[in-house]
């Protein structure tokens, strides 16, 4: 397109540009998804495995149940499976609640899990460069973008999980 004789890009309107950002998300979850699976597979864990230690290390110390229940998997055998293999890999350990003995509380192991957190150090470099690169501005509207994101994905989670 010219405009006062000069050429100028083309602006998508705003249907094509949230297609775009669409698709985009898209891609990027696949590779946010590959890069755990890599990273997992490179700790010697399965994915499932590998994201409680990271609800664990966002979250804190917590309950099998309601560490099943963030999860999305069932409490009893599958999330005692769980903790049972990262506890025997050395990721977690089971406390009892000094407030209710009867309360297994599960923690991360900081030695351990800063093994796994070295194989995120590539995108983590790789996202500091970029971020560097922005502005305030830009860095606040990512910031209010992703805190919002975020807040909403549980319902989200939950609304999928009642799909036929």
């Amino acid at each position: 397109m010219e405009v006062a004789g000069k050429r100028v890009l083309d602006v998508p309107d705003r249907a094509e540009l949230i297609e775009g950002l669409r698709l985009a998300m898209q891609r990027s979850t696949m590779w946010t998804v590959l890069l755990h699976h890599a990273t997992a597979s490179r700790a010697g864990i399965n994915m499932t495995d590998a994201q409680c230690i990271n609800l664990l290390v966002l979250d804190g110390p917590q309950t099998p149940g309601r560490l099943a229940q963030t999860m999305g998997i069932t409490t009893g055998g599958a999330i005692t499976a769980v903790i049972d293999r990262l506890e025997r890999a050395g990721y977690v350990k089971r406390t009892r609640d000094p407030q209710d003995r009867r309360r297994v509380i599960v923690e991360p192991v900081p030695e351990t899990v800063a093994r796994l957190s070295s194989y995120f150090e590539p995108v983590a470099r790789a996202a500091g460069d970029r971020l560097a690169a922005l502005d305030d501005e830009q860095l606040q509207v990512l910031a209010d973008w992703f805190q919002n994101w975020n807040a909403m994905m549980p319902a989200v989670i939950e609304d999928i999980q009642h799909l036929p």
